[in-house]
């Protein structure tokens, strides 16, 4: 099954609720980075944040984290994270429609809260898929793009088999830019245009 991820602009957070995500954003690194040494990763579970700190910080998150620095360590061997944002997985975040908005809850420091998002057109589409259920939610990540905060989902839908006699094939290339096939015919389209570029 085919996934794709939105990228979904938070509509005009307050500043609480901007410095509340800045908070959380260090806490988590700061958590990633000192998980990193702990010798036992392997069998980390959310409790151990009691180990790291004292302060309030969502379970969701905290279990979220510890996976996403087990697999970096594992695979990319992971020293130091300069940023680690809070990822939420599938079960703790939720996105409804509000009158004209569209919102995502998640949770926080604080409590769970829901937020409005900026959509377009072809985004409300994919929303409404999730809403009506005929799409899967994924994980979501909170994070921060020149100076906006964003929330970037995963989305997972099934596409329905194609039964199609003809097929194209694209053979791109440095002479001939691209060539497309279908059964017996080729077009070929010369790259001396673009080599001259």
């Amino acid at each position: 099954m085919p996934t794709i991820t939105l990228r979904l602009e938070l509509h005009n957070p307050t500043k609480v609720k901007q410095d509340m995500y800045e908070r959380m954003t260090e806490v988590n690194t700061a958590f990633a980075n000192w998980l990193l040494n702990h010798p036992k990763l392997n069998q980390a579970t959310s409790k151990l944040f009691k180990e790291f700190s004292s302060q309030r910080f969502p379970s969701a998150v905290v279990n979220q984290t510890i996976r996403d620095v087990k697999s970096q360590r594992k695979h990319q061997k992971a020293k130091r994270f300069k940023t680690l944002w809070c990822c939420f997985n599938s079960q703790n975040w939720n996105v409804e429609r509000k009158g004209e908005f569209y919102t995502v809850s998640f949770p926080t420091l604080e409590k769970r809260i829901g937020v409005p998002v900026v959509t377009r057109p072809y985004q409300e589409a994919w929303l409404n898929r999730l809403i009506n259920g005929t799409a899967k939610q994924g994980a979501a990540k909170l994070y921060k793009k020149r100076k906006k905060w964003c929330l970037a989902i995963a989305i997972t839908f099934e596409v329905k088999p194609r039964h199609e006699t003809k097929v194209m094939g694209v053979d791109v290339g440095l002479r001939y830019i691209a060539v497309a096939s279908v059964g017996t015919k080729s077009l070929f389209f010369k790259g001396n245009q673009c080599a001259f570029v």
